[in-house]
């Protein structure tokens, strides 16, 4: 299933906040008004998958997860969220999404990302080890509801320079 990358356009909140809606539980999802503060924040940036949805219509396009995530002064990177439509789970989108955002924190001079995870969200939880974080630190009663959060982190690997 091929997938195209491409920034945010504020024409998508609507889009994006009725995925986060639907991928996470009303505890941990965020209100419109929060994922947009996200979006804006200083060093933020969205990352928006699309799918095409028609075979003959090229031009027909649907977004099927993105990523949000930030770079901070201090060389740190924070995925604030990732998420990907269920349909589209185990299809490499979410692996494709978080490679773009830790190759565009690199290139901001991030040298490690990191995130929260809720401690019974066990599919992410292996899902970033997969992909080399590590578990550092909890935060009780992190989420809303109450519910802990595990911080997991990444060494992110410089850029290597050419020439």
């Amino acid at each position: 299933m091929a997938f195209t990358l491409r920034d945010f356009q504020p024409q998508d909140l609507e889009t994006l906040w009725a995925i986060d809606q639907r991928c996470f539980a009303p505890d941990i999802a965020y209100s419109r008004h929060e994922l947009s503060l996200y979006m804006r924040r200083h060093g933020a940036f969205t990352i928006v998958a699309e799918k095409q949805t028609d075979a003959v219509d090229t031009s027909s396009m649907a977004i099927a997860g993105f990523i949000v995530a930030e770079s901070n002064r201090r060389a740190a990177g924070h995925i604030i969220t990732i998420d990907v439509l269920p349909e589209h789970r185990r299809s490499g989108l979410g692996s494709m999404l978080l490679a773009t955002a830790e190759e565009r924190l690199r290139s901001a001079g991030c040298r490690s990302a990191h995130l929260e995870a809720a401690v019974n969200n066990l599919s992410a939880i292996r899902f970033y080890k997969r992909h080399g974080y590590d578990i550092v630190a909890a935060r009780p009663r992190y989420y809303s509801g109450g519910l802990s959060a595990f911080v997991l982190q990444k060494r992110l690997k410089p850029i290597q320079k050419t020439g």
